[in-house]
């Protein structure tokens, strides 16, 4: 599976495998515990259920690496019992100017079509850009949590609109249930209410009831428009980021050679 899907982000290999399982985004920002509660809900649904995490980490704009490590806080991995059920890749983000390239929804796709109910996309969580994962999901899990200022980050706002279900993660901590009435009254001059969960990661506090929801989360027609919205976005950036003249055409644009008309013509001839 492993080569497979390596096949498909190198561009070796066209799946056209679909299933009928469910992809879904879990996304916030850096630190908010998305790794650990993804690593919960895992303990919770297998080895009932076979569940492939997808952990989407930046790239290095300057040398193109990623550090990849996603695995290290899966503890479910070291259960023998579980770890048969479950399927762990990093995918780093590359050119995408997106937190979470194109390329996972035909990995998602692949991985449905190989017998797996439930695929988690974990998302890099760095603003606006979130936006993103609704192109690849069916679902989208915003986790938010407390010690982040005001509860909820100016730049987040579009994302909680687009919630399917929001986790206000840590809530053994002091300042959790501000959070929740913050986020409840923003939310308020939206027409579908989206609901919010109270959880912990580290005490296990909700992670029951969570798991409950998260296989029956119902659609909101927002966010469904949203997704095709953003998969609109994500061709556009995809006829851009593969065309095989783009690496020349940057260095020309850097020189002051090429202006960014010019070299959009160029990249869609």
């Amino acid at each position: 599976m492993a080569r497979q899907l390596s096949a498909i982000e190198n561009g070796d290999l066209s799946s056209q495998l679909e299933g009928d399982g469910l992809v879904i985004a879990i996304t916030g920002p850096p630190g908010i515990g998305k790794s650990c509660l993804i690593d919960c809900l895992l303990h919770k649904l297998t080895p009932e259920h076979k569940i492939a995490v997808l952990a989407v980490d930046p790239s290095s704009s300057i040398s193109g690496g990623a550090l990849l490590g996603d695995r290290v806080r899966m503890s479910v991995l070291d259960d023998d019992s579980k770890s048969e059920s479950i399927f762990v890749r990093s995918i780093a983000t590359r050119s995408s100017s997106g937190s979470v390239p194109s390329i996972v929804q035909s990995l998602a796709n692949h991985l449905l079509g190989n017998g797996f109910e439930i695929v988690f996309v974990e998302t890099v969580g760095a603003g606006q850009s979130e936006m993103r994962c609704a192109a690849i999901s069916d679902r989208i899990i915003v986790v938010e949590g407390p010690a982040r200022g005001d509860g909820v980050q100016a730049e987040k706002a579009g994302l909680l609109e687009l919630a399917d279900l929001i986790v206000v993660n840590k809530c053994d901590l002091d300042g959790a249930d501000k959070v929740v009435n913050d986020l409840t009254m923003s939310l308020t001059i939206t027409e579908e209410k989206t609901p919010i969960s109270k959880v912990s990661a580290l005490t296990g506090e909700g992670i029951d009831d969570l798991a409950k929801s998260v296989l029956k989360i119902p659609v909101r027609l927002s966010s469904k428009r949203a997704r095709f919205r953003e998969q609109l976005f994500m061709a556009h950036e995809s006829k851009i980021t593969q065309n095989p003249d783009l690496d020349s055409i940057l260095d020309r644009m850097s020189q002051e050679e090429l202006g960014v008309e010019e070299a959009l013509r160029r990249l869609y001839e």
